[in-house]
């Protein structure tokens, strides 16, 4: 039975939800699903826009059908290749061999790359700012390279004023039976997986994104169909204020992260220290386990506040190796623009501070603090001034980024 759901008199949305998934690319951890979104556009040219992950295939393919109500399938837009929104492209263009695939160069390249074979005499090659006139509606494209692929192309609907933006301003997490987002508690239930969303799928794409806004400046904007999560038709300034933000790395939270690795405790005490210090002057903190909480949610985190601080014991003569991990995904995922410092431990060669700079010395913009607080096996080697005049030190290093 299909679960077609109506977004518009002419716009359906024909994916489905995953609740079973629990590891996103199998890597992020998701704990309420994922939605694959598909949507179909009915005028006299019928128009698909993506395909979904083979996961709810039987699904995707129950809602085409009742959506296309008898009607053929005109166009298959290809906006992104990436196989949660095509792998189940090529069977489409089996059950419906009229329909063209109307895609850039990039897709058809990469068509072949995944399916093995080309259906050149099917592709409808577009180019940047190509329209497509499908009876009442103008599809005009707009090519969004490396947000997060190089293929990656939106198309705006000029007539419904509709984006459909690919992977951008999606989210983790199933849509249960509701559309948009204004149907939930976005803020309370979702915001914290549209962040760590962005830091981990788009964030290394700042310079990208932004790209991407100066071709949609000017253009009327009144709703947003992502590729995953809820559909956007009011409060859109919401999650543009926030895309300007993360694609500059500007933070939208007050006050300090601190992340700390420990074995037997001293370093995860000493991380507590500085916390409560922070907190009995009024300042928001934020304390994680790295050896507990994923790198994905680190990264979240660190897009989100403008002060890191970073605890880890010396291991091997090295950094314990959590915390190793997490540092290097900071520089992969291209964070720039923060305040850092530094926490080390070591029985009789603490060592870990230096290394941990050195990593994250190949981000732009960061700013450390040249005051490392060092502990040498328990905190009986350090005292409560020291925790003081540390933290000191970092608000002096941050400067106005607590105000």
């Amino acid at each position: 039975m299909d679960n077609l759901r109506k977004i518009s008199d002419s716009l359906y949305l024909v994916g489905a939800d995953d609740r079973k998934i629990s590891l996103f690319e199998r890597v992020y951890p998701i704990d309420n699903g994922m939605s694959y979104n598909s949507y179909l556009l009915t005028d006299e040219k019928t128009v698909l826009f993506d395909t979904v992950d083979k996961a709810v295939s039987q699904k995707f393919f129950e809602n085409l059908k009742a959506a296309l109500d008898g009607k053929k399938l005109d166009y298959v837009v290809v906006q992104h290749m990436e196989p949660d929104h095509s792998a189940t492209l090529k069977e489409l263009m089996k059950k419906y061999p009229e329909s063209k695939i109307v895609c850039n160069a990039k897709v058809a390249a990469m068509f072949i790359q995944f399916f093995g074979e080309c259906l050149s005499e099917r592709f409808y090659e577009i180019k940047e700012g190509d329209c497509l006139n499908t009876g009442k509606h103008n599809l005009n494209f707009v090519f969004a390279p490396m947000v997060h692929w190089p293929e990656v192309t939106m198309t705006y609907d000029s007539t419904d004023k509709i984006l459909f933006s690919a992977d951008a301003f999606g989210h983790f997490g199933a849509l249960n039976g509701k559309l948009f987002a204004d149907q939930v508690n976005f803020e309370k239930y979702y915001e914290e997986d549209f962040c760590r969303y962005y830091a981990n799928i788009v964030g290394k794409y700042g310079a990208q994104v932004q790209a991407v806004f100066k071709k949609l400046n000017g253009k009327e904007i009144k709703t947003i169909c992502p590729l995953h999560g809820y559909i956007w038709r009011k409060d859109l300034n919401y999650i543009f204020e926030k895309y300007e933000n993360y694609s500059k790395y500007l933070p939208e939270r007050h006050g300090i992260a601190i992340f700390y690795g420990s074995v037997y405790g001293a370093t995860e005490s000493a991380a507590e220290k500085i916390a409560c210090e922070f907190n009995s002057r009024g300042i928001e903190t934020l304390l994680l386990d790295v050896s507990k909480e994923h790198y994905s949610k680190i990264i979240a985190a660190c897009f989100n506040y403008p002060n890191l601080c970073f605890a880890s014991i010396t291991y091997n003569n090295g950094i314990f190796s959590p915390m190793e991990h997490a540092l290097r995904e900071i520089v992969a995922h291209n964070l720039q623009n923060r305040s850092v410092s530094f926490v080390q431990n070591g029985s009789w060669a603490p060592a870990s501070a230096k290394l941990m700079r050195e990593i994250l010395e190949n981000c732009k913009n960061f700013r450390f603090n040249e005051n490392v607080l060092t502990i040498k096996s328990s905190l009986n080697s350090i005292t409560e001034n020291d925790i003081k005049d540390f933290v000191d030190s970092i608000i002096a290093n941050a400067g106005p980024a607590f105000c």
